[in-house]
């Protein structure tokens, strides 16, 4: 076959960029969000890097926040009679007539008495004072605000680290709220790390013992049958997880295992077909030489498994407990089911959940919170991508 042409590389280079972007442009975004102040997480057009505004407020040039451009002449007016007397109040030119503005009240508006304080021209910007309790625009009335153009604002890029450690402490003032009593000196989202990484150390062991044990059986040892039972095995993967659910939940309620992490890592230990069918075909490209001469020199089945297949089969036993890792770390349905304390929640729910407490969505709190999880599942892939190529590569490869 001759080398590919340089046009041809360079098209196919091409589309392995675009398709990267396109593939990374969610994660991208995750982050990007979780450095932003929430004002800016919602900002439409949507806006990629986080920045820091400052303006003259007050005579005196403060950190505030951008709120929205002035589209149409304007004005700020003094109210110089009535309940409201003293406040600073922003209309437009036409609502300020002979020393007098129109102001909403209660539905409709009225006209009272205010002084004439600035013009105000299209293309100016709203701002306001930045501070801690200005989170989503929610002005406090004490907050001082002006009117200022355009180039008085100055900006600067500045992430907003801080958005990390305030979203832990927020999933602890979230589940204050609810009523639920600290059990842990440590914070919330550290229990959920800690049960999340039990689930997944223990259903990565669970499922390394009884998928590699019945993996070596139906390839290594023959006995009248294994066919059939392997077709079955094959079987139970095309059986939904809806389908399931509610006799599984009877099964475990029986148990008395609702409300604990065992409905999450036990089964583990009983097999799963996809585990099993990957293992059966890595082993049977182990050539059956190795496995005859140990048998002739004495050894015992179990002898074989540990000495000779496992030792052999580390790409395969790498690929699965990575994949059993990723399904535990990311799974939803499960932990929603059969968990009902929140000191059992795992990330994933503890994630929900911190949400569903938020009168409304805290955007950049709610990225931070995500990457801090998202992000040791791509550290873990990162530094095992090449034992995870290795053995997809070669699996199903019979020699």
């Amino acid at each position: 076959m001759e080398p590919r042409s340089s046009p041809g590389k360079a098209l196919a280079l091409l589309l392995l960029v675009i398709g990267s972007v396109i593939f990374a442009f969610p994660f991208l975004w995750l982050v990007s969000t979780s450095l932003k102040p929430n004002e800016q997480a919602t900002a439409m057009p949507p806006r990629w890097i986080p920045k820091a505004y400052s303006a003259p407020v007050g005579g005196e040039r403060v950190p505030v926040v951008k709120d929205h451009e002035i589209r149409s002449p304007s004005v700020i007016v003094r109210l110089t009679d009535g309940p409201r007397r003293g406040e600073t109040v922003l209309i437009g030119r036409e609502d300020c007539v002979d020393g007098k503005a129109r102001i909403p009240v209660a539905g409709r508006t009225v006209w009272m008495p205010a002084e004439h304080v600035k013009d105000v021209l299209p293309g100016w910007w709203y701002v306001v004072e930045k501070r801690a309790g200005l989170a989503d625009l929610q002005i406090e009335t004490s907050a001082r605000w002006d009117v200022v153009p355009a180039d008085q604002i100055e900006e600067r890029i500045a992430p907003a680290w801080a958005n990390y450690p305030e979203a832990i402490r927020y999933m602890d003032a979230a589940r204050t709220a609810s009523g639920v009593q600290e059990t842990s000196r440590w914070p919330v989202f550290f229990v959920y790390l800690r049960n999340t990484l039990t689930v997944c150390v223990l259903g990565v062991v669970g499922t390394l013992f009884s998928c590699s044990l019945a993996a070596y059986s139906l390839s290594k040892i023959p006995w009248r049958g294994r066919g059939v039972l392997f077709a079955v095995t094959l079987a139970t993967m095309m059986v939904p997880f809806p389908v399931l659910m509610v006799p599984l939940y009877g099964v475990f309620k029986t148990l008395g295992w609702i409300g604990t992490l065992k409905p999450l890592w036990v089964p583990a230990f009983l097999g799963s077909g996809f585990n099993i069918f990957l293992m059966r075909q890595f082993f049977l490209t182990i050539p059956k030489d190795l496995t005859e001469a140990a048998r002739i020199d004495g050894c015992s089945e179990l002898g074989i498994f540990l000495r000779v297949v496992l030792p052999l089969s580390r790409p395969v036993l790498a690929v699965v407990a990575l994949f059993h890792f990723l399904f535990a770390w990311n799974d939803f349905m499960q932990p929603l089911l059969y968990l009902t304390r929140q000191d059992t929640f795992t990330l994933s729910l503890g994630l929900q959940f911190y949400q569903s407490q938020q009168g409304g969505t805290d955007w950049s709190h709610l990225m931070a919170a995500s990457t801090m999880v998202v992000v040791p599942i791509i550290v873990l892939f990162f530094f095992t991508q090449k034992t995870f190529i290795k053995g997809i590569a070669t699996t199903g490869l019979k020699g």
